[in-house]
């Protein structure tokens, strides 16, 4: 459901036939056909005008063409609402009495210059939006900076982002290391030791999805065919090792200097 808009014109408020039709899920011409219907009831009624519900007026289709509307004054929007129902006819009346009320406070500031013309009325609207557009980019520019500030935040996201899987030596890169230093380190703090070439976790370790094992083949010294078990680092992995490191004082490159050194594997 759209936002209502309520201008001011010719002294009282009004919303468009338009929107009025968008927010209730009804075809304009139907709603103008209503709306028609209403005018030669209220027309007949003494000491009732139907200017008082609905203003005539036009707009300018994408071919540039004249096409009628109508201006709703809140008597209006009661009159419509009051000839729906279900749900939409619930939401469309708590609609436009929030947008009315707020307007009407609007009006009541000293600050305000009342427009005089339905365009007037909309070129303020326009210049409304343009100062809450503009507030919205000050804000999502400011959330920029202080996620800037807030490196580790952005680091652990990436890592999360991230689905595939990454070599020792990829994560390395990330702490301005080579993949032998990085293992020799984590050796040294006691997740992983050496056996058979392949670096293998601990027991208490090792069933927690940090590792995946794959089988590579190799060629041996003589010449002979065979397989070796090569270790990747999951994502899962990766955000452990960063835990374990920074516990000890080691930091990856972008939490030195907030520059943008991490690579990402997809």
């Amino acid at each position: 459901m759209n936002q209502l808009k309520v201008v001011p014109f010719n002294s009282q408020l009004v919303t468009d036939s338009r929107d009025v039709a968008e927010m209730v899920g009804k075809r304009h011409d139907h709603l103008i056909r209503d709306i028609k219907g209403y005018i030669e009831i209220l027309e007949d009624a003494p000491n009732l005008g139907s200017a008082n519900f609905f203003i005539p007026h036009t707009y300018r289709n994408s071919q540039n063409k004249e096409m009628p509307c109508y201006l709703l004054t809140k008597k209006g929007c009661d009159m419509v609402a009051n000839k729906m129902t279900g749900e939409k006819g619930v939401l469309f009346t708590a609609a436009y009495v929030i947008r009315f009320e707020e307007m009407e406070e609007q009006l009541s500031k000293p600050q305000f210059n009342l427009p005089s013309t339905y365009k007037e009325a909309l070129i303020a609207l326009l210049e409304k939006e343009e100062e809450r557009e503009q507030l919205e980019l000050a804000n999502k520019q400011k959330d920029q900076i202080i996620g800037e500030m807030k490196p580790k935040a952005d680091y652990t996201d990436r890592i999360l982002n991230s689905k595939g899987l990454m070599t020792i030596t990829q994560i390395a890169k990330d702490y301005g290391m080579s993949g032998q230093a990085m293992n020799n380190k984590l050796h040294e703090l006691g997740v992983q030791y050496n056996q058979g070439g392949q670096w293998l976790l601990y027991s208490k370790y090792h069933d927690k999805g940090f590792t995946h094992s794959q089988t590579i083949d190799i060629t041996r010294s003589n010449g002979s065919p065979d397989t070796k078990l090569n270790t990747k680092w999951t994502q899962k992995g990766r955000l452990f090792l960063y835990d374990i490191l920074k516990s000890k004082g080691i930091v990856p490159v972008i939490e030195r200097n907030n520059k943008p050194q991490l690579r990402i594997v997809q």
